[in-house]
């Protein structure tokens, strides 16, 4: 079972189900630890003074009525014991978001509403979609659009995909618009550059000096 797509289909189902509250899901949580620590097998036994530790819950009354919900909307199977010394078992109902959840009675219910998890892969490829331009010419009609010059257009584009499109310190470029907004600010920086320097005198000589004379 992967554990990572159990929680995040339980927890789409916590949030469509109003009659649980906070205290419901931090029971499931230390139920799911105590689960973790069983290596996730199909029934396990819990003490009731562990699990209420773990869950933060203060009430035995508080305890019973969650774990009773809980077993009554499906999420769990909890079968009391009687005998102290060995304690309740509980089995966890299996959530997946797959087509190919299992229809087994013991692993899931037809009353459980699950809705198929983002589709994480197409979410990360429209993150993505801005990281790298697909050639020279996107990046001189992104140029064209922002009135900045094609020459600079042509020196961006040729000086990031010759270092594989990283910045210096060697980290990945993730936005290259923005990137590119950067290249030109620094190039219009770079043509005030010699005007300003060239107006500095730090030596305050003048340059008609002749240095064949002396100091």
């Amino acid at each position: 079972m992967n554990y990572i797509t159990h929680l995040n289909a339980v927890f789409q189902q916590f949030s469509k189900d109003p009659s649980l509250n906070a205290t419901h899901i931090s029971l499931y949580m230390a139920l799911f630890q105590s689960w973790n620590i069983h290596r996730f097998k199909k029934t396990f036994y819990i003490q009731r003074e562990e699990i209420m530790r773990m869950g933060k819950i203060g009430s035995n009354p508080t305890y019973h009525r969650c774990l009773n919900k809980l077993h009554d909307q499906k999420y769990i199977q909890y079968q009391p014991s009687h005998n102290p010394y060995k304690g309740s078992r509980v089995r966890m109902l299996i959530f997946d978001t797959s087509s190919k959840q299992a229809l087994n009675k013991y692993e899931t219910s037809s009353k459980q509403a699950l809705t198929p998890l983002i589709n994480y892969n197409k979410q990360k490829r429209n993150f993505n979609k801005r990281e790298l331009p697909q050639n020279e010419n996107e990046v001189l009609d992104h140029f064209k659009n922002k009135s900045w010059a094609a020459n600079e257009g042509k020196k961006f584009y040729n000086h990031y995909s010759s270092i594989g499109w990283k910045l210096r310190n060697e980290i990945k470029i993730i936005d290259w618009h923005a990137t590119a907004e950067n290249w030109i600010l620094k190039a219009n920086e770079f043509e005030k550059a010699p005007t300003a320097f060239q107006k500095r005198d730090n030596l305050k000589t003048t340059k008609n000096k002749n240095y064949g004379e002396p100091l």
